[in-house]
């Protein structure tokens, strides 16, 4: 039987392993190849630099002022400052991918990150709705989507990705459960629909 201090160990790898912006490096590319070869990587890296590497930009340089008090931005408050600006980046990109006719999987991809955050940003006004496993379900269905259904076998790593919110106290069971189902369904619509 594991002891809080090891639970809670677990739940930190767990956390920081999967974290959004994690998940995004790691899903772009893979649909990118998956779909156009090694064409759609550079288009995925593109769609990456603005859904994930400058938003965790933002996030670092919130935490090094202090106005942001960590990597995860635990305090509900300080997500309304913080979703608006990753809905600004991906919204710049989408923008651009539309413009410059990129790969119709990737920009669905990138309208899909879009999608997932509008529901998120409304529900943080007055709820913490977890975005770990908002981010890790919408990106495991828009995969199954593009890539087949086997990806679904994924899921179950959303409920470990909850439970390790939970250990570590930053969201209550109801919002991991809340944000992994609004994760895949507005994700998983707008890929669907869009692609």
């Amino acid at each position: 039987m594991s002891t809080p201090a090891v639970e809670t160990a677990w739940a930190s790898r767990i956390s920081d392993g999967v974290e959004p912006k994690n998940v995004i490096i790691a899903v772009l590319p893979l649909i990118g190849v998956g779909r156009y070869g090694w064409a759609g990587l550079a288009w995925a890296a593109f769609a990456a630099l603005f859904a994930a590497v400058i938003p965790t930009w933002f996030i670092v340089r919130g935490v090094r002022r202090g106005s942001i008090e960590d990597r995860h931005v635990g305090q509900r408050r300080r997500r309304l400052v913080v979703i608006p600006f990753i809905m600004g980046s991906v919204l710049v990109s989408l923008l651009t991918m539309v413009f410059l006719d990129a790969p119709a999987d990737l920009t669905a991809m990138v309208l899909a990150m879009f999608a997932s955050l509008v529901p998120i940003m409304a529900i943080t006004v007055w709820w913490k709705v977890s975005v770990h496993t908002a981010v890790l379900s919408g990106a495991i269905v828009c995969t199954a989507i593009a890539l087949g259904p086997w990806w679904l076998l994924l899921l179950p790593g959303v409920a470990l990705v909850g439970w390790s919110r939970v250990v570590l106290r930053d969201h209550t069971r109801a919002q991991t459960v809340v944000g992994a189902l609004v994760g895949a369904a507005a994700a998983g619509l707008a890929f669907w629909s869009a692609r």
